[in-house]
């Protein structure tokens, strides 16, 4: 069974907080994902393989643990989810990146795809999907789905706001990912918008107001 992290540190707590505020302008809205996906990316890549390398430290020659080369992948839910990357490839440069291009119908609220491109041997990664918003689910079920098509095994869903429909159905379609949250809101409204949320990710990341 995979494992459910709710966001509970201040740090992550005030900077949703800004980047809910209408206020906050599209500069600051792309640090501030940045730097919620990094502090998030923490707390999912916690248990990451490594192995035991020779280092040799002013003092003396040593083994010391080191993060298995070429067993990360990095693969946002496009466009929203590229606001993410960043953050977390400061904490692993050296991550493979691949995208999913996925929309969502405005009168079915369904997703379509439109663009995959994955890395080599995903099947022998851990594969991190971030998305800043997980709102009925329907995008990160398909994601996921394609992942595992793909051969994907070892997934890790993050969001930075989700609400409880979209966690319950992805949950149920895949109990078996980890899925990591910075923060659960109410709920859905009747366009299927996160409430109290912060509107369009990808509009406030990208500027296409």
């Amino acid at each position: 069974m995979g494992k459910v992290l709710i966001m509970d540190h201040p740090l992550v707590k005030h900077k949703i907080t800004l980047m809910r505020d209408e206020r906050t302008d599209t500069k600051e809205f792309r640090i501030l994902v940045r730097e919620v996906a990094m502090l998030m990316g923490y707390e999912a890549m916690r248990d990451l393989p490594t192995e035991l390398v020779s280092v040799k430290t002013p003092i003396t020659e040593t083994k010391q643990p080191m993060i298995t080369h070429n067993k990360v992948a990095l693969v946002p839910i496009l466009r929203a989810g590229l606001g993410m990357v960043d953050g977390l490839l400061s904490l692993v440069p050296n991550a493979k990146v691949g995208h999913i291009g996925l929309a969502r119908d405005e009168e079915t609220h369904l997703p379509y795809e439109y663009y995959c491109k994955l890395p080599r041997n995903i099947s022998d990664m851990t594969v991190v999907l971030p998305d800043p918003m997980l709102a009925t689910g329907g995008s990160a079920i398909h994601a996921v789905d394609f992942i595992k098509q793909k051969g994907g095994r070892n997934i890790k869903f993050m969001c930075i706001i989700a609400a409880p429909e979209g966690l319950d159905a992805l949950q149920k379609a895949h109990p078996d990912i980890d899925i990591f949250v910075g923060c659960l809101d109410e709920g859905l409204n009747e366009n299927a918008y996160i409430i109290p949320g912060l509107g369009d990710a990808g509009d406030r990341i990208f500027g296409t107001l």
